[in-house]
């Protein structure tokens, strides 16, 4: 633990059948300072959204009780409920989720919503899909903006969005306060490989608009489901920059790959993350 910066952790490297309170406790046990929660396109976590007050102040004891909070959404629903979709019905449920994962924030304290950076996912990509997107963006936003909630763009491993220079488009293009990157530097590595330039340059674009940034562990045509240290991403290159524009939030993005062995990867990834993080602070006090 630090006073340096927040190291949460993606509740999808805790296996799916804990109770909050036991998630909550692997947090702490594992060296983790807080959860990151997800809502994706699943009926089990959409539900999440519906909670009733009871509920959410159920999960509010429970991080009071625990010590240990949620501050942060990861909110993936957008892959199939798309801002862009050219079916109607898809586009007003995308931004209904968005309402609602708002809602769910303000009443949980959390203070970032990471948004999934695609126009579409299952569908093609059009400029018609694209200026669907930045309407429905306009008016995330300002949901976003009267609740006080920070949404924050991942950089994913599509086109539309693979970097913090394209992210910022549409950054620059609202000029809110509440919109800004969330990025992923094991995204943003294999896009560095694409198109030649370096992580630390492309991070650069983004320089007091990043919120935080999701650590995951890549190769060239991978983008999930790796062990950290088997992987190629440019933590270093990633970490110097964001250390230098005072991103301070940091989430080891991972997944439950062993039902068996699960509290030594996350006690793992705590101390090798940690590492690379530390290691940033070090070179640029030097």
């Amino acid at each position: 633990m630090t006073d340096d910066y927040q190291l949460g952790i993606y509740e999808k490297a805790l296996p799916a059948d804990l109770s909050w309170e036991e998630r909550l406790d692997a947090v702490n046990q594992g060296g983790f300072d807080y959860l990151e929660m997800s809502v994706d396109e699943t009926d089990a976590r959409l539900a999440r959204l519906e909670w009733n007050p009871f509920r959410r102040k159920a999960l509010v004891r429970a991080m009071d009780e625990s010590g240990v909070p949620i501050r942060s959404i990861c909110l993936s629903a957008h892959r199939m409920y798309s801002f862009g979709s050219m079916d109607d019905a898809k586009r007003q449920r995308g931004l209904e989720i968005m309402r609602k994962a708002i809602d769910l924030a303000g009443d949980l304290g959390i203070r970032i919503i990471q948004l999934a950076g695609y126009d579409v996912y299952y569908e093609e990509g059009t400029a018609e899909t694209r200026a669907r997107f930045a309407d429905g963006l306009d008016q995330a936003v300002s949901m976003a903006s009267i609740a006080g909630v920070c949404l924050g763009f991942e950089t994913m491993e599509t086109p539309f969005m693979d970097t913090v220079e394209k992210s910022m488009t549409y950054v620059s293009k609202e000029g809110s306060p509440y919109l800004g990157v969330y990025p992923d530097v094991g995204n943003l590595t294999n896009a560095s490989f694409l198109y030649g330039n370096t992580v630390a340059q492309d991070i650069a674009t983004g320089v007091g608009h990043i919120f935080a940034a999701h650590l995951k562990e890549t190769k060239a045509g991978t983008y999930r489901d790796m062990s950290y240290s088997t992987g190629t991403t440019d933590y270093e290159g990633a970490l110097g920059q964001l250390v230098r524009q005072g991103v301070r939030r940091y989430v080891g993005e991972f997944w439950c790959l062993d039902p068996e062995g699960w509290r030594d990867d996350v006690s793992f990834a705590s101390t090798y993350l940690r590492g690379k993080i530390d290691a940033a602070f070090d070179r640029a006090q030097n």
